[in-house]
């Protein structure tokens, strides 16, 4: 199976963890023409399970789950306790205890990986980390497709030597959490933009590349594309949309005034996730440990309080650095947009491309 035969337009759907990409979504998509996905971060497995079966009872086109892959803890925990007491603040007017930061950090992994090798799906890819071997060549038994998100070339070659069918290039731009393997507090929030990174990686492996960091219109499609990518991933540009899971407030902030940028940070939840500046994130990223997922464990209940609160300056506003293209549409109808924007720019592309070649001609 071949990437681009699992959707009619290059165009993926980011599995979006926290609640965004829930089965509406990834139906919707699928059902146009793209790729959905269901994100599987933070659910239980047979709550994956469950969504599972409803995107099937909504399309019969192909579609994915994305999986957290365990993360281990290194962090000293004299510095989670240090930011604890940094939060006491917060609990304190959001009326809401913290959360307990030694839960774990598996995502109850391979209880999923056990679901989706017994009853399989089109697609899973990995965030965080490359499987070993034996889970992706369990996958290829089944007649799954693994994509792999990196964010270097070095990542790359080790999702390559694992045997994955295609690598997710994630650039700086994108919003959420940075899909790193390792999580080096020398480097957080340091990373290479998308169109840079494509180059190196196609340099790098010879695997397919889902490009997603920013995009948010078709023409963004065609230069990922041009630059070497097979499909384009978008989850800002899907945030928006009525089949989205995210809160409205969450919804609204992607275009209001107020929320002028974004920056990469850890106040919520210990790793490098790109966000809308707010007050929390001013307040509390400077401070924040490389603690994931204890700090998000931590702050689940600020998170959720403030939500409930009406008070968007206390939320994880996740978004990538083009929210203000932001397009409050049916997710069917943005992926027909999205994918009419790109026909458009790929004809000009090569109008121009060929006006240039009968200029070099006559000169």
């Amino acid at each position: 199976m071949a990437l681009t035969d699992l959707c009619r337009y290059p165009i993926v759907q980011a599995p979006m963890a926290g609640g965004a990409s829930g089965p509406a979504l990834a139906a919707a998509v699928s059902e146009a023409g793209g790729l959905g996905f269901l994100a599987a971060g933070y659910k239980t497995a047979d709550g994956m399970y469950q969504e599972i079966k409803q995107v099937r009872g909504l399309t019969g086109r192909p579609f994915g789950v994305n999986l957290f892959m365990p993360q281990e803890p290194h962090t000293d925990p004299a510095a989670i306790e240090v930011y604890r007491h940094q939060l006491a603040g917060e609990a304190t007017w959001y009326d809401t205890p913290l959360g307990d930061a030694d839960t774990g950090g598996d995502d109850n992994y391979e209880a999923k990986l056990a679901i989706l090798r017994e009853d399989p799906v089109p697609v899973v890819s990995f965030t965080f980390g490359c499987p070993e071997r034996a889970v992706i060549d369990a996958f290829a038994k089944v007649g799954t497709y693994t994509i792999v998100t990196v964010t270097t070339p070095q990542e790359a070659q080790a999702a390559q030597w694992a045997g994955a069918d295609a690598v997710c290039v994630q650039g700086i731009e994108a919003g959420g959490h940075q899909g790193t393997y390792r999580d080096d507090p020398q480097t957080g929030g340091a990373g290479l933009g998308l169109l840079t990174l494509i180059a190196l990686v196609r340099e790098s492996v010879r695997l397919p590349i889902v490009a997603a960091g920013g995009l948010m219109r078709g023409a963004q499609i065609a230069a990922v594309l041009a630059a070497g990518a097979d499909a384009a991933q978008l989850g800002t540009a899907f945030l928006a949309c009525p089949e989205s899971g995210a809160n409205a407030l969450h919804k609204q902030a992607l275009t209001n005034p107020l929320f002028v940028r974004t920056e990469v940070t850890r106040a919520f939840s210990g790793r490098p996730a790109r966000g809308l500046v707010n007050r929390f994130m001013r307040e509390h990223g400077p401070y924040a440990p490389a603690a994931y997922p204890q700090v998000h464990q931590l702050t689940a209940g600020l998170r959720k309080a403030a939500a409930a609160a009406g008070d968007a300056q206390g939320m994880a506003l996740w978004a990538g650095q083009g929210h203000r293209l932001a397009r409050e549409l049916p997710a069917g109808g943005l992926v027909e947009l999205l994918a009419g924007e790109l026909d458009e720019a790929a004809t000009e592309l090569t109008t121009n491309l060929q006006n240039l070649k009968n200029k070099r001609s006559a000169s």
